[in-house]
């Protein structure tokens, strides 16, 4: 019997040399050799070294097997089991060797209302290119985008013939509302979110954390969404309106596309980390192990600190070399770079073959 496809010989495998953001794997095969994932589909088989990868994009039709995601987890790469081209977002992990840095970045921003206010700032600026916002209260912020959005959808419906009556929508339920074109902008906007949660998750952000938003699990994940409707999903549900294409599907699919197109991912990847981070800094750092200290900020961990607790000072009992702390090499950053392999459709069973089971 012939050899399952995803069997492959690890001299035949090809080695990516330069450092990766993000891979998007589709209708293809994971598996580990030594350091490095292979990913193997019926038109190639790649090598991938994991500590390149910031987060690994599974879509459908792959399968993936323990020790690629063990090696994964070990690397400190993200996972996330998304739709085709990220636009849904269904699960995402993330293994214990990771740095908090940019967590704690945005912990610390949100919970300060000058700091929080001034990236709320930053994000509505970018919808108002060459306005200056930064005295704008958030009341004033969102009364202006209120203005920009309802002569946005008058634009497009001048554009495209397609009568607009104003937005309709019920979160959670592309179909609650009452026509196809408020049905579309909310299944694209879904579509949105999808690859949007996948970035935040795979930056090591929190989803949950928002600026503008608030009361969410997926509050950043809408304040950073919000950046790219006027661009992607209104423009997108008017032209599938005027098409006659009123599917939820439609609006994914067509979605799907203009992110493949126009690389949208890496946008978002270098929005979020510009918004959270100060500048010429990058708390992409590496993970390790530390206890949290009032006076001193941190100090290691797996250290015994009895003495340290009855003398006032740090244990002098081991020296460093054997203390049972491990440092991670620098993770893969996620920057501009962004990988996709996708295998080729899968063969339709040939109506001419033999039932199984029958010779």
């Amino acid at each position: 019997m012939a050899e399952p496809w995803w069997k492959a010989d690890p001299h035949d495998l090809h080695r990516i040399v330069d450092r990766v953001s993000s891979v998007y794997v589709e209708r293809s095969h994971l598996d580990r050799d030594e350091n490095a994932v292979v990913v193997i589909n019926k038109r190639e088989t790649v090598r991938v070294p994991a500590a390149m990868i910031a987060v690994l994009l599974i879509g459908p039709g792959t399968r993936v097997t323990h020790g690629a995601i063990r090696l994964l987890a070990d690397s400190g790469t993200a996972v996330c089991w998304v739709g085709e081209q990220g636009v849904r977002m269904y699960a995402a992990g993330l293994g214990p060797s990771r740095g908090a840095g940019l967590l704690h970045r945005q912990a610390w921003l949100v919970t300060r209302p000058k700091e929080r206010l001034n990236v709320a700032r930053a994000m509505y600026g970018m919808r108002f290119p060459g306005e200056d916002v930064s005295k704008a209260t958030m009341q004033q912020l969102r009364g202006r985008e209120g203005v920009r959005f309802r002569k946005l959808y008058q634009e497009h419906s001048r554009r495209t013939g397609v009568p607009w009556d104003g937005r309709v929508y019920k979160a959670g339920d592309a179909f609650a509302a009452g026509d196809d074109l408020n049905r579309l902008l909310s299944a694209a906007n879904a579509a949105l979110y999808g690859i949007c949660h996948a970035v935040v998750v795979g930056l090591g952000a929190s989803p949950g954390l928002g600026f503008v938003h608030t009361g969410s699990a997926i509050s950043f994940v809408l304040d950073v969404a919000d950046l790219y409707k006027a661009e992607y999903t209104v423009p997108l549900a008017f032209d599938l309106a005027a098409q006659g294409l009123t599917d939820e599907r439609d609006a994914r699919i067509g979605l799907r596309d203009q992110i493949a197109e126009t690389k949208l991912l890496s946008r978002i990847v270098h929005d979020v980390k510009a918004l959270l981070n100060p500048p010429d800094i990058d708390f992409d750092t590496p993970e390790t192990s530390e206890l949290w200290d009032e006076r001193r900020g941190s100090v290691p961990a797996g250290v015994n600190w009895a003495a340290d607790a009855l003398s006032g000072g740090p244990p002098d009992a081991a020296p460093p070399a054997e203390r049972d702390v491990h440092v991670r090499a620098a993770e893969a950053g996620m920057g501009e770079q962004h990988i996709t392999i996708i295998g080729p459709e899968f063969d339709e069973p040939s109506s001419s073959e033999p039932p199984e089971g029958t010779s």
